[in-house]
């Protein structure tokens, strides 16, 4: 085959020759578009610019070889563009510090912290005055314009070359994942090699807007009994612009980091006494939580859901008919043993709402069918991977499972999405994204279901967010293996995007458990399962109210709505008689006795972000009144406690999210 036919999506085909690379096609195809790539796709595969055409030339002639360009200012450019940095982070690390072991360096798209990051064991321990020295050697590098090189080697030749450098960890990586060809990348004019997929950009010029962030600890594999690490994270991006105004996101979110804000507001606690990433919800947090959960039945209720609550343990077996023994066992704790049979703890609601179903049999005419529970479940998160409420080892889970009809499906994946944006509506999230997961041309995923069953599964998505025009992006080979799925991400105050709500089909476990109903033609059928999380889980999105409000919690959701506070001594009596008062109205409130001047008592509540101090002296004791402070306004003026009493009232029963 001497030519070879190429286009782009949309374009005409043109003839390249066969050895061309990829680069070469989007050359003659769009010299512009040619400049700006970074890599490219080819039959949904990514591959490097320097990829050789005819390596995925159709066997016909007259076949077109479709390409895409990965293009920076989207998701896939960002990642090659990170994944290449954190390359490059490792070249400057070895050239700095001769005799370094390189663990794994992948690229951070979902978490609003980092971009990258490297583990390493380095000669001597790394200070966070290396950082400096480690960035500078990194832009020198990049300045240099060496190439990214891909080489396809045999196992036994990647074994050999990562022995020789003594990769103890590379050599472990590739005797666990590689098949009989390894690929592996260099940088060009550096010491750097390693084992990796890829793609990459074509040059390290391409690099040029990246800062390192911190140093952490970690385990290899983040298994406490493997040799220990330290994880060099950092960021980049397109441009320097963009850099620019992420650091200053950056020192934003420092300040509305909730791990802190947890600690100094007293919501909650992890205790390494008690197990890492297990949560301790303090009487304030869990204040916070009841008014979460509260709004959510009451939601819940309104769309005829049915509350169940299950156990947190089942007997092994039942995790063998889920799937959950062959596919997530790494993640569950390991099982226990009683009275000669085994346990495991619940590391999702599912088969418990599926046993609920098959407790009687199910007609036409009883679905759809809506399970919701608040239920708690456990997850072997390995310790390297924790982190503070969004990455936690047990969490509840809003979760939901429903039961359809295949033409009842179309008006309940619209109810789903109308209850997360009313949801998001409440807490006041306004930037909202959707991607659309579907699936790919990854040969190795064997996604479950027909693919009749996949397209109505899909359409049925896909015509639910147009009918409410709500624009998605769609990404392929995404979906996990028995579903397609919507995911949502939300925007918080300071622009960061976090992944929250999912509505996910699922072809597997109604197989996998048989269940049935019986249809109007008196025949049994399978019903249709979607699984729904609007929170995604309680912790998780407590985490992010924390550090979307920094802390100051509207007044429907503050842990203490009203401090009293009494201006001398004489009037603590009136203080807690109001404050007993208030409680008795509903109002979480607390009364400052304390001998303290006034000015102290009023930092105190506006360091706890108190919504509304109401201070009181001899004279709002003989005129049963209040002087009242507003947490960002300050003094509001005096009012009657009845006054007071109806306008928090109506604050908290609609929800407001200020005090306008």
């Amino acid at each position: 085959m001497s030519e070879i036919n190429v286009q782009l999506k949309g374009g005409s085909p043109v003839p390249v020759p066969a050895s061309a690379t990829v680069a070469d096609a989007l050359k003659k195809l769009d010299r512009d578009l040619a400049k700006q790539a970074l890599a490219a796709k080819i039959g949904g595969r990514e591959v490097d610019l320097t990829a050789q055409l005819d390596a995925d030339a159709p066997e016909s002639e007259q076949s077109v070889v479709q390409i895409e360009p990965i293009v920076p200012q989207t998701r896939d450019g960002l990642e090659v563009l990170r994944h290449s940095t954190a390359h490059l982070l490792a070249a400057a690390v070895l050239d700095l510090f001769p005799g370094t072991k390189l663990g794994i360096g992948p690229a951070l798209l979902d978490d609003p912290r980092y971009g990258f990051f490297y583990d390493v064991i380095t000669p001597r321990a790394l200070t966070e005055a290396d950082l400096p020295v480690i960035e500078k050697r990194m832009k020198q590098i990049a300045s240099q314009n060496l190439g990214y090189r891909r080489e396809e080697i045999s196992k036994a030749e990647a074994l050999r070359v990562f022995g020789e450098r003594e990769e103890p960890l590379k050599c472990e990586l590739i005797d666990e994942k590689a098949g009989e060809q390894v690929s592996v990348y260099y940088i060009d004019g550096s010491p750097f090699i390693d084992f990796c997929l890829g793609p990459h950009v074509p040059n390290t010029n391409k690099l040029r807007a990246f800062k390192l962030l911190s140093l952490a600890g970690a385990y290899w594999k983040g298994d406490a009994s493997q040799p220990q690490m330290q994880r060099i994270y950092g960021t980049a991006f397109f441009t320097p612009e963009e850099l620019d105004a992420w650091l200053k996101q950056r020192e934003e979110a420092e300040k509305r980091d909730h791990r802190r804000l947890g600690r100094e507001l007293d919501l909650f606690s992890i205790q390494e006494d008690y197990g890492q990433g297990l949560v301790m919800w303090h009487p304030k947090g869990g204040a916070i939580r009841k008014a979460m959960e509260d709004f959510l039945r009451e939601e819940l209720l309104k769309r005829n859901y049915g509350l169940v609550f299950t156990p947190h343990i089942a007997k092994r077996e039942l995790w063998f008919t889920s799937g959950h023994e062959e596919n997530y066992a790494d993640s569950m704790f390991s099982p226990m043993e009683f009275e000669e049979q085994e346990f495991r703890i619940k590391p999702m609601n599912c088969p418990f709402h599926i046993g609920i179903y098959k407790t009687g049999q199910r007609s036409y005419r009883d679905l759809p069918l809506r399970y919701a529970e608040l239920g708690t479940c456990y997850r072997a998160e390995l310790s390297g991977a924790l982190h503070g409420l969004t990455r936690v080892r047990g969490f509840t889970q809003d979760d939901a499972h429903i039961f359809c009809t295949p033409d009842q499906i179309r008006g309940e994946i619209l109810a789903c999405i109308d209850f997360a944006f009313h949801v998001y509506e409440v807490f006041g999230f306004k930037d909202i994204k959707v991607e659309l997961s579907v699936r790919g041309d990854d040969p190795n995923v064997n996604y479950l279901g027909s693919d009749e069953d996949w397209d109505n599964a899909e359409g049925a998505l896909v015509d639910a967010l147009n009918s409410r025009n709500i624009p998605y992006t769609r990404v392929e080979g995404e979906a996990v293996f028995y579903g397609p799925k919507i995911d949502i991400r939300v925007e918080d105050a300071i622009g960061r995007n976090w992944q929250l709500t999912t509505v996910q089909f699922d072809f597997n476990l109604p197989k996998r458990f048989q269940m049935e109903y019986i249809g109007e033609d008196n025949k049994p059928h399978q019903p249709l399962m979607v699984h729904r999380a609007l929170f995604g889980s309680v912790e998780r999105f407590f985490g992010v109210l924390i550090e979307h409000y920094a802390g100051a919690f509207p007044m429907w959701l503050a842990p203490v709505q009203v401090a009293v506070l009494p201006i001398t001594d004489r009037v603590n009596d009136y203080a807690q008689a109001l404050a007993d008062e208030l409680r008795a109205g509903g109002f979480r409130v607390e009364a400052n006795l304390r001998s303290e001047k006034i000015g102290a008592k009023i930092r105190d509540a506006q360091l706890q972000k108190v919504p509304f101090m109401l201070v009181v002296g001899d004279r709002e004791k003989e005129q049963r009144a209040v002087a009242v402070r507003e947490r960002a306004k300050g003094d509001i003026g005096a009012m009657s406690i009845d006054e007071f009493k109806e306008m928090a009232r109506r604050l908290v029963e609609t929800r407001a999210l200020t005090s306008n």
